[in-house]
């Protein structure tokens, strides 16, 4: 475990765990580090480094919040790399990680050796768009962790059927912290809200396939939960017949996002690693 500052003076936790080639774990939107507690097991024989955004996790919230972005996200972590004295990185992206991952890919392909993109791609659907506004930056309502537990479990009883509530409340645990006086807080900066809000009214939106084409000479996997709501059907489609060469796994029975412990996303991942041994 470590932190670092980036060059705008911001402390970023990472935690830094094995040994061989190194893998560089970033996570969703409002999540951390703990999210790839799944899959680590299952990683064994590499170096396994996950790092907590500005504003998220055990990282420090950042002075201007509008640098919760994913330029910006992207330079800390070749910073991260940087003071690790890391050249280059198998890159697991979930979500946002997978956006940033895209985004190195244009501006610092060198420094990626392979990419997996977890449940996310070009094109992302407005339904799932509008689910994750709905509830960024707001404090969940549930009195503590088990309630929380339970409300998760039943909101994804149908894109995440027969998963058990012991891994709700490990995720749980993981999105929210009870408080001392009562109540659920988060555990990532509230005003990662208006950040997307400002950056929403900011101008002409990045063309997304163009930073998924600098993958093409890039070894990568993509993982889609089969009921996301993010990633559709006919993107992922799109993703397989414009990057031929890439690996793609569909897991059953999960929206967004895939745990990444699923029989399916461990194949798609040890296809990805075997290329680039």
């Amino acid at each position: 475990m470590g932190r670092f500052s980036t060059s705008d003076g911001v402390s970023l936790y990472y935690s830094d765990e094995g040994a061989g080639a190194p893998i560089l774990c970033l996570a969703g939107l409002t999540r951390n580090s703990a999210d790839f507690s799944f899959v680590a097991p299952h990683l064994a024989g590499y170096r396994v480094i996950c790092m907590d955004y500005r504003g998220r996790g055990q990282s420090d919230h950042a002075p201007d919040f509008m640098s919760y972005n994913i330029l910006r996200e992207g330079q800390d972590a070749i910073e991260l790399m940087d003071h690790l004295g890391l050249e280059r990185v198998i890159l697991i992206g979930t979500s946002r990680g997978g956006l940033i991952a895209m985004a190195l890919a244009y501006g610092q392909p060198a420094r990626l050796r392979g990419v997996v993109l977890n449940d996310i791609g070009p094109e992302v659907a407005p339904i799932g768009i509008e689910r994750i506004m709905d509830y960024v930056g707001n404090e969940p309502a549930q009195a503590d962790l088990e309630q929380c537990a339970a409300a998760l479990a039943h909101v994804h009883a149908a894109g995440f059927p027969g998963v058990p509530l012991s891994r709700w409340r490990q995720q749980a645990e993981f999105m929210f912290y009870e408080k001392p006086g009562g109540g659920l807080g988060l555990r990532y900066d509230a005003r990662l809200r208006d950040a997307l809000v400002g950056q929403a009214g900011a101008g002409e939106a990045v063309d997304l396939w163009q930073l998924f084409d600098a993958l093409r000479d890039i070894p990568t996997a993509a993982i889609r939960g089969a009921n996301s709501d993010l990633l559709s059907l006919e993107t992922f489609e799109k993703m397989q017949a414009r990057h031929p060469a890439l690996i793609t796994a569909t897991v059953p029975d999960r929206g967004h996002v895939p745990f990444l412990d699923e029989p399916q996303s461990l194949g798609a991942i040890r296809a990805l690693l075997d290329l680039t041994k």
